[in-house]
């Protein structure tokens, strides 16, 4: 059995990951085989998400030094927790391979230090990509600027139109 000293090292270690997580996730994963863990950790590995089996006390004392309340109802029975830099990448991964897998389950999240019940990790799962969202704001941005372009070019397009009219009148006239 660890002494103190190596759980206050691994309580130091849990604190460092969810000072420096954006995103958490906290999940149930009794019943899975071991073919099931291995291909969730590659994708969530793929993703840059850190997935580790950490004890409940250690998880709630690591908690409560960062500040993060709330958590304790959640730290029941076997507890896989993700950690991500990104909030939307973990709950993704976790949140589509509990649609698939009847046994395992997401207890909770912490979100930039709060608490989400599992309803709110599947909400933030359903969210849009960084990159998507990035894209869609500048797209909101760049909307305007085209649309006065082609204001600004609309009366030249008719003066073009115009001539050509002339030009025709002209040719029919010669």
């Amino acid at each position: 059995m660890p002494n103190i000293e190596e759980k206050a090292q691994v309580v130091a270690e849990i604190k460092e990951k969810f000072q420096n997580s954006t995103g958490v996730v906290l999940a149930d994963y009794r019943g899975l085989t071991v073919s099931q863990v291995t291909q969730l950790r590659a994708q969530l590995r793929q993703a840059g998400v850190e997935y580790h089996v950490l004890k409940n006390t250690l998880v709630r004392r690591a908690a409560h030094e960062v500040g993060i309340e709330g958590l304790d109802g959640f730290l029941e029975g076997p507890t896989a927790v993700a950690f991500s830099a990104d909030p939307v990448a973990g709950a993704k991964i976790l949140s589509d391979f509990s649609k698939t897998s009847k046994t395992f389950a997401i207890k909770a999240g912490v979100v930039e230090g709060k608490v989400v019940d599992p309803a709110g990790v599947k909400a933030l799962a359903e969210l849009p990509s960084r990159e998507v969202l990035l894209a869609q704001v500048l797209r909101g941005m760049q909307a305007p600027l085209t649309g006065m372009a082609n204001v600004l070019q609309g009366p030249i397009r008719k003066m073009g139109y115009a001539l050509e009219e002339v030009r025709k009148l002209k040719e029919a006239q010669a």
